[in-house]
């Protein structure tokens, strides 16, 4: 029966992901089709395919200088955000004060705030001190409306970390910065991983303050992509090239950090 049961899950997880993958899968061939093959009807599955998409994609249409700005923005986001979700997390998985709830609370609410509220004082802040179309004010709104999320992913890692560890470091003589960066940072390394992926992936795929706060110096790739499209069938095919594209560095980071992100994702699932 437990081996029926397994089976079962394994067949419904392999049918979620094939659904899943559908998208990409057709968006990998619709790039390289001539756009009279993509749009045939019934759909092509045989044709000869190209990679002049991808390459004027990546060099007639300069996508690579939008790739460095989502990068440099994307990284920088990371680099802000982590730490101080990590130290805010540490704080609020420690603190036994009565405003703690609230504090949780007030960081869900802004999370839970549609983007647009958040996008119409950022862009009009932005616009007053001059800072539409720099990194700047990329930086700024991304950690913004990531931290909720940092913080709490943080503060739940923290809470499976046993108060006892705190106090074994404070009787050996550890002060409360060492106490956090000595002792109970190391036991979350596999959180802090999971946070700057989730972090990274959320500041590349970052559409709305992307399109309102960039301009020809700072467009980021989700921006650019959106440029093509529309009207012409002739830029579906572009679209698609620039999908696959845009996937691939999530993909890479997700691959290479695949072990501690595993283990950051299982944190607290099993009790001793």
């Amino acid at each position: 029966m437990k081996s029926r049961h397994q089976f079962l899950l394994i067949l419904a997880l392999l049918a979620f992901t094939a659904i899943n993958l559908t998208p990409v899968f057709w968006a990998f061939l619709t790039s390289l089709k001539q756009p009279v093959d993509a749009f045939a009807i019934p759909p092509k599955l045989v044709f000869s395919p190209t990679l002049m998409f991808h390459y004027e994609v990546w060099t007639e249409r300069g996508f690579w200088s939008f790739l460095v700005n989502s990068l440099v923005v994307s990284v920088a986001t990371v680099v802000i955000s982590v730490p101080l979700g990590a130290m805010a997390g540490y704080a609020l998985a420690r603190s036994r004060s009565r405003h703690r709830q609230p504090v949780l609370f007030g960081l869900l609410a802004v999370r839970m705030f549609p983007q647009i509220l958040l996008a119409i004082p950022f862009f009009i802040m932005a616009n007053a001190l001059g800072l539409i179309d720099t990194y700047f004010a990329l930086i700024v709104s991304f950690v913004a409306i990531n931290q909720p999320f940092t913080i709490w992913l943080m503060r739940s890692f923290f809470v499976d970390v046993p108060l006892e560890l705190d106090q074994a470091a404070r009787i050996d003589g550890c002060n409360e910065w060492q106490v956090f960066f000595k002792v109970v940072l190391p036991v979350v390394k596999p959180g802090l991983v999971v946070a700057a992926i989730f972090s990274f992936l959320l500041g590349f795929n970052e559409f709305l303050f992307a399109l309102i706060l960039s301009g020809s110096g700072t467009k980021t790739l989700p921006v650019a992509i959106a440029e093509y499209g529309g009207e012409d069938v002739a830029y579906w095919s572009i679209s698609a090239a620039a999908a696959i594209g845009i996937m691939l560095p999530p993909l890479l980071l997700t691959l290479f950090a695949q072990k501690h992100l595993v283990r950051g994702m299982t944190v607290g699932a099993v009790k001793g």
